[in-house]
């Protein structure tokens, strides 16, 4: 059992409890790779930020998890070289799948998890996640349950369709899993692709596709069974045009790719929702950085000069996300 604690690692519960009265959400951004961390950790110390590192279990797997363990203890270490004396960094399971998943995580480290048995019976998703509840909790880690079904692809989560949360069974899933935050589905969606064209209307004046405003009447029927409860957002990614134009001007092929408007995820950040989660907006930031280096220096072939401009590209999109959509910045508990 790895103390995640002595690893200077924090759960999230005083960092949710802070944000939901401050009104402001904190940024989960998923990360496979080294830069993809340097990147998210200079963003949030540079703009002394509580974050979520979120991984996969595929992630997981790529990455190794005894390299993870010293990754996210290396993480804590880096964001006081870079000045923040006091960072908040929570390692997070993201759509963990099974209790051993979860167990495993915890035991190697992790300070929160997430247990998604959202696809399951109702009942049997109440039983799953208080089962990692109770072992998460004799070691003070925190655990993200999830109601409801998001539509989308992300590593070994796929579902053809979406199923809002329903509102009359938050209180009977919270009370009795004990979960301490909760993953809602109000109309995010996983991957670069959350929207089909038919789903869409089109700007008149650009061409390009408008998505379906998100469900903000069943987050508020949720937040009035709830009061006060952390609440998570999946699928949050915003899929930054110019990225995909990018990647699309020197050699990809993303048509249609369409996100979540940036101003609906500053509405929803100004409520209990207090953890959002953005992955597919970095992979885009790093590809459209990496397929640019190759088009235009097609001798290339130091790893470091096409990955070092992938990396400042994310830092800068991290940076964006902290400040111009979430309002986590200055956010520390100590910003000394």
């Amino acid at each position: 059992m790895i103390d995640y604690k002595k690893l200077g690692l924090v759960n999230t519960r005083e960092m949710f409890k802070r944000a939901i009265n401050g009104g402001y959400a904190i940024p989960a951004f998923n990360f496979n790779n080294m830069e993809q961390l340097q990147a998210i950790i200079k963003a949030a110390a540079t703009k002394k930020s509580p974050v979520i590192l979120q991984v996969s279990k595929g992630a997981r797997q790529y990455a190794n998890q005894t390299l993870l363990r010293y990754m996210a203890e290396g993480a804590v270490e880096y964001a006081k070289e870079l000045g923040c004396n006091h960072p908040e960094i929570a390692l997070h399971l993201d759509h963990g799948d099974t209790f051993e998943t979860c167990k495993s995580c915890i035991d190697m480290g992790f300070s929160s998890v997430m247990i998604d048995g959202s696809a399951l019976p109702y009942e049997e998703n109440v039983a799953l996640t208080k089962k990692v509840v109770d072992y998460a909790h004799q070691f003070d880690v925190t655990v993200e349950g999830e109601l409801g079904v998001l539509a989308g692809v992300e590593d070994e989560v796929s579902h053809a369709e979406s199923h809002y949360t329903k509102p009359e069974e938050v209180i009977d899933f919270a009370t009795r899993t004990g979960c301490d935050s909760l993953a809602i589905s109000i109309g995010t969606s996983h991957g670069a692709y959350k929207f089909t064209p038919e789903q869409c209307t089109r700007d008149p004046k650009t061409g390009r596709l408008v998505p379906p405003p998100l469900a903000f009447d069943v987050l508020d029927a949720v937040m009035e069974k709830l009061p006060g409860f952390p609440i998570v957002l999946h699928g949050s990614s915003s899929v930054p045009q110019e990225e995909v134009d990018t990647i699309n001007k020197y050699g990809g092929k993303l048509p249609n790719a369409v996100g979540i408007p940036e101003e609906q995820l500053r509405k929803a950040a100004k409520s209990a929702v207090c953890k959002i989660n953005i992955d597919s907006d970095s992979r885009l930031a790093m590809t459209a950085a990496v397929r640019k280096v190759f088009a235009e220096k097609p001798g290339e072939f130091d790893p470091r000069k096409y990955l070092g401009p992938a990396r400042d590209n994310m830092q800068k999109l991290y940076e964006h996300k902290i400040v111009d959509v979430l309002g986590s910045e200055n956010k520390l508990a100590n910003l000394d």
